[in-house]
């Protein structure tokens, strides 16, 4: 039993890798100027097991692109922006959202391009 447990156990890290490369694939269909390695940081980061990150949704399995845009505007919010600083201030998350959202609409502009 314990031998057909460690099969499955890596049949699904092979099925996970794959499907982490084919999101970070999708991103680049979407986003083809998203620099270096950005896209493949998103897919790790939005695809984590048990994370309930926006990755692991139903709608991400498909490839979604609506999904696909909001891991990369959660990636650039936090990467990109002064997102984090202006929560550990004074604004509340709906204002700091607010205040980087015009720097997140331009950098997903040059991506998309």
């Amino acid at each position: 039993r314990e031998k057909r447990n460690e099969r499955r156990r890596e049949a699904e890290l092979v099925l996970d890798k794959e499907y982490i490369i084919k999101f970070a694939s999708e991103l680049l269909r979407i986003f083809p100027n998203c620099p270096g390695n950005t896209a493949e940081e998103i897919a790790n980061h939005a695809c984590q097991k048990y994370s309930n990150r926006v990755g692991r949704a139903a709608d991400a399995k498909n490839f979604d692109p609506g999904v696909l845009t909001l891991a990369a505007i959660a990636h650039i919010r936090h990467v990109e922006t002064n997102y984090d600083s202006l929560l550990m201030g004074d604004s509340d998350r709906r204002d700091a959202r607010e205040k980087v959202r015009i720097d997140i609409d331009a950098i997903l502009n040059i991506w998309r391009r």
